[in-house]
């Protein structure tokens, strides 16, 4: 998830901000909007978790992030009133409010301070799609994937002793493929061969990382 969103803002602006919002409530696998949809307004999630992706148009799903409470979702068409710009949808059951582009406008004209904040919103959007770019472009495949799970456990980790970390999300290799941008083949290959090193083990559907360090190692060091 980016460091620099709307949630940044001073507690008191952003409740004065979220004042007048409308509540919404979606169920795991629910769309909460797809890519070229109106941009009416924008979203906080108080609770839950989402999954935002574009699809190709021979239908290849990249996830772009995974968003956790807190997050502000749909911001950028609420800036420039634009059609989305990708698709958003829970991956368990959320709740949302929402505020209307008119609402975003009348507040930033009382607190222009405001965009200060959005600056660092595309800032950090502009960081963060730069480092999508140089892992896509100077990772190999198992880096690729290692920064995927690495990504999703920042949202979805469970941490317990010596250095052990559970993802508490029951995610596909599909997923994992879509997150890291590689054909699902590869991302079953690189699972296989951290399971047999006992790097990483799955139960009850929850992969597991047994040591966080070595698997920071295997975005950038191979074997």
């Amino acid at each position: 998830m980016l460091k620099h969103m709307l949630s940044d803002l001073p507690d008191q602006l952003l409740t004065q901000l979220f004042a007048s919002s409308t509540q919404k409530h979606i169920h795991a696998g629910d769309l909460l909007f797809a890519a070229d949809d109106p941009g009416h307004g924008c979203y906080r999630l108080e609770k839950g978790l989402l999954k935002v992706y574009v699809t190709s148009a021979h239908g290849v799903e990249r996830i772009i992030a995974i968003l956790g409470p807190g997050a502000i979702v749909g911001e950028l068409s609420m800036i420039d009133g634009h059609p989305r710009s990708a698709s958003v949808v829970a991956i368990s059951n959320s709740a949302l409010s929402f505020i209307t582009r008119e609402t975003f406008v009348r507040f930033t004209k009382n607190h222009p301070e405001i965009y200060e904040t959005l600056v660092m919103i595309l800032s950090a959007r502009l960081r963060e799609t730069v480092r999508s770019v140089a892992a896509t472009s100077f990772l190999t495949v198992k880096g690729r994937v290692a920064r995927a799970v690495l990504d999703l456990a920042k949202h979805v980790a469970k941490e317990s002793s010596n250095d052990r970390v559970v993802l508490k999300y029951n995610i596909n290799q599909a997923d994992i493929a879509a997150m890291a941008g590689v054909a699902r083949e590869n991302v079953s290959r690189v699972m296989s061969d951290w399971k047999r090193r006992r790097l990483v083990t799955r139960s009850a559907g929850f992969y597991c990382i047994h040591d966080l360090d070595r698997f920071w190692h295997e975005m950038y060091f191979q074997k």
